[in-house]
């Protein structure tokens, strides 16, 4: 394997010389006064290439990439460093973190997030991917794990190995452009850390108006493990339709629309022993905090044989604004004659750049893509400043089983500092009540609580 030498590049060469060459040519003909109008025309056509072939370059020329044969390898990776502190939590809420209502919430530094990983392809239309996340060393765990082939059709693309379950708009995301800290508590409730062992297939249409991604996986997160057994087999069947109705293509991307649907069909297996088989039928989410406990949890539901969930998602993107919501709702069967339950939940936000930035779209995957600050910080600027707010409400109580109803109002400032890196700070002020836990013979149900949280992040 060599490393590819960056100089000369094509993309380099071609940067350099072709704006000249078609330059010279229109240059040449200018002494007609009639072609005066096809030599404006070709140089805004001249502009624009020039602006393909700089962004070529930025992409293209980033990553340092290894080749061997027809294989392929790039490294890419993210830090998220982050500090979180409790100024306010009232009695129940020290009982759902620490168990005493005397003891709450510790403030924490944390690398939140800290990944290295490589990419690329075997050969023509196999690929391949693998991302390890290295913020807990004494626990280490993949993400991104898995390969695939390209270019099939129907499909498109066929991965197989840990990828996300497709559900949840906020939680398909990637965490270097999601506009809050941490994802709104139902995504996370319903898909915790997302990935799980599958095969999938994902497509897009010709006009790149409608994405698709379906597959089965296991529900087991083996992220740690890396081991799947057959007491653990406990099946999922997941899909999602993305449309985009709009997508202004004049604008370069900054006023578009995005619906979608998605759901799964779960099968856990219905254990109340967490030592005899993980059963899966549970549901928790932190406060959309980084509190060190789930501070919403069903526990494992017993007798569960199965559970359904769908999702929604809308989000309308003008310009510098962008307002989006999602909901989600479940239903789950349980056997033995017992009463079936409903959990759910929703969030709305709206975000706007002060600096007249936008959030990219990302059709092929129906998902957030990376903004590119009008200037970066630096040279007299200070890049792109962001302000968002975000209201959202999971209720995971239901009969029998109160795993407790959340409702939270997040205020949000991001600070980019060019595409790769920025600051984020996130004011968070939430209650959780409907849940029941008992200390000493003291029931605690429900209490208030604020949180705030800051990151610096880069990612390459």
């Amino acid at each position: 394997m060599k490393l590819l030498q960056r100089t000369p590049h094509p993309v380099r060469l071609l940067g350099s010389t072709l704006p000249a060459l078609l330059l010279s040519g229109a240059l040449a003909s200018a002494q007609e006064p009639e072609k005066q109008e096809e030599i404006e025309s070709l140089k805004t056509s001249i502009d624009s290439l020039q602006k393909q072939i700089d962004e070529l370059k930025r992409t293209q020329l980033a990553q340092p990439r290894v080749s061997s044969s027809e294989a392929t390898m790039t490294l890419f990776g993210r830090i998220q460093f982050d500090f979180w502190t409790f100024p306010q939590t009232d009695d129940a809420i020290d009982v759902f973190e620490t168990g005493d209502p005397d003891l709450g919430p510790q403030s924490r530094v944390e690398f939140r997030r800290a990944r290295l990983g490589v990419k690329g392809k075997i050969v023509k239309d196999m690929i391949y991917k693998i991302e390890i996340d290295f913020g807990k060393p004494n626990r280490f765990a993949f993400k991104d794990m898995y390969i695939g082939f390209e270019d099939l059709p129907w499909s498109h693309t066929l991965m197989m190995g840990n990828q996300k379950r497709p559900y949840g708009l906020d939680t398909l995301n990637s965490s270097r452009y999601n506009i809050f800290l941490e994802r709104p508590m139902v995504g996370d409730a319903f898909n915790l850390n997302a990935r799980r062992f599958g095969i999938a297939a994902t497509g897009l249409s010709e006009e790149k108006s409608w994405s698709w991604r379906f597959g089965v996986f296991n529900m087991n997160d083996w992220a740690e493990v890396g081991t799947i057994s057959s007491y653990t087999v406990q099946p999922e069947f997941a899909g999602r339709v993305a449309h985009t109705p709009w997508f202004d293509e004049a604008s370069g991307g900054r006023n578009y629309l995005h619906l979608a649907v998605s759901g799964t069909w779960a099968f856990p297996d219905g254990s109340p022993s967490e030592g005899d088989a993980p059963n899966e039928a549970r549901f928790r989410t932190r406060p959309e905090g980084r509190s060190s406990k789930a501070w919403i949890d069903t526990g494992r539901i017993s007798g569960t044989d199965s559970y359904a969930m769908m999702g929604l998602e809308a989000l309308v993107n003008l310009g510098p604004t962008q307002i989006a919501a999602e909901y989600m709702h479940s239903w789950l069967d349980r056997n033995s004659g017992q009463e079936g339950l409903q959990f759910g939940g929703g969030y709305l936000y709206i975000s706007h750049f002060l600096t007249g930035d936008f959030m990219p779209w990302n059709r092929k995957y129906g998902t957030l893509g990376m903004p590119k600050p009008i200037h970066d910080l630096g040279g007299g600027h200070w890049g792109a400043w962001q302000l968002a707010a975000r209201y959202s409400f999971a209720d995971f109580s239901d009969k029998d089983i109160l795993g407790g109803q959340g409702n939270a109002l997040t205020l949000g400032l991001n600070w980019w500092w060019n595409p790769k890196s920025r600051l984020q700070f996130n004011y968070i002020a939430g209650r959780i009540s409907d849940r029941s836990v008992d200390v000493g013979g003291t029931i605690y149900s429900e209490g208030d609580y604020q949180i705030l949280g800051l990151r610096v992040m880069v990612d390459f």
